[in-house]
């Protein structure tokens, strides 16, 4: 089934990566192109082919040659943008964190519910082949009893006590109110969190955790570290930071049989190496680097899951799980406290 897409914002994520992955993908058609500014809309449709752009949201959404919306606008709009795109009966895929707070997040699953629409976040760690391995490999017993797991995903520059600074249309990444009161773990630990609920099956219930910021003086945290304790009795460990600089990104699960490790897994090319050790499963897969791999597979099953009727691989409970973590998480850090999450029901 073809399916007509338009991109909500027109940053640096969209122009790298999504409007790309999308003119790779099967069955895929960038058809328009949302911005506030008409002439970034404009440029930007013209680099990436698509044939219309538009500086109004309800002008977009009467294009009845759009299905469905990836938002990439800034974190404290996808609901207000997903919302809208549900009412006018497009599918949404909203890029990570789905929202800034708890009350956009279930009014985002319940909107796209009631409309009939279907609602994805870009969690694309989940497409990964190495990660999906690893999820088999547990869900089949081969570590038995699982104990502990970890996940790291930071960055930075060598030499550099403090991040740059975001400059032109991404400092709103330097507001916590815009972001959602968080900078590392906002852009890679909810990666990391949601990563770890993948590949575990299980549900965060009990969060502690400790960050440079948070704080009056610094209300953005550079580097974050989490202990977390999950439903199923595994603890897990999350590291996430932009003064890493030589970060390889990995992650590892621990049972009582086994161990499975990921080496340079977790980032936004697909690459890296899987490696399972247990008494019933040897193996391991390496992965060449492929920078759009990860984001296509989302969209290819995101269009699945609009034709079959089923939630995507990275459905819009998820993002409201993750949404939940990070909240107590962020209030963990500000209180110094081990915060205890109670899921909403939606």
């Amino acid at each position: 089934m073809s399916l007509g897409w338009a991109i909500i914002s027109t940053g640096l994520h969209p122009d790298n990566k999504i409007a790309p992955a999308i003119n790779a993908t099967p069955e895929a058609n960038l058809v328009a192109v949302y911005s506030r500014d008409m002439g970034q809309a404009e440029s930007f449709a013209q680099k990436h082919g698509a044939p219309a752009a538009y500086d109004s949201m309800d002008s977009l959404l009467q294009d009845s040659r759009v299905d469905a919306v990836f938002l990439c606008s800034p974190n404290f709009l996808h609901a207000q943008h997903a919302l809208q795109a549900a009412a006018a009966g497009k599918h949404v895929f909203s890029e990570k964190p789905m929202t800034t707070t708890l009350e956009d997040a279930v009014a985002m699953v319940r909107g796209c519910r009631e409309q009939g629409v279907t609602l994805a976040t870009g969690y694309h760690l989940r497409t990964h082949p190495g990660h999906i391995l690893a999820r088999e490999a547990i869900q089949q017993g081969a570590l038995g009893n699982l104990s502990l797991a970890q996940g790291q995903w930071g960055f930075g520059v060598r030499g550099d006590t403090a991040p740059p600074p975001r400059t032109g249309r991404r400092q709103w990444w330097e507001e916590p109110e815009l972001i959602g009161g968080a900078a590392a773990l906002m852009g890679t630990g909810v990666h990391v969190v949601d990563l770890l609920r993948f590949l575990l099956g299980q549900e965060v219930t009990e969060v502690a955790v400790l960050t440079d910021g948070q704080t009056a003086e610094r209300p953005l945290e550079r580097m974050a570290t989490a202990t977390l304790r999950f439903d199923g009795g595994t603890l897990a460990t999350v590291c996430c930071g932009r003064l890493l600089p030589d970060s390889k990104n990995d992650f590892a699960i621990y049972g009582t049989r086994g161990r499975i490790t990921g080496r340079a897994t977790l980032w936004e090319a697909r690459q890296g190496r899987v490696e399972v050790v247990s008494d019933t499963v040897n193996r391991t897969a390496v992965y060449p680097a492929d920078y759009l791999a990860n984001f296509i597979a989302a969209i290819e099953d995101f269009q699945q899951a609009v034709e079959q009727g089923r939630e995507p691989v990275a459905s819009g409970l998820d993002g409201l799980r993750v949404v939940e973590v990070t909240l107590a998480m962020i209030e963990s850090a500000k209180t110094g406290r081990t915060v205890r999450i109670d899921p909403v029901q939606v």
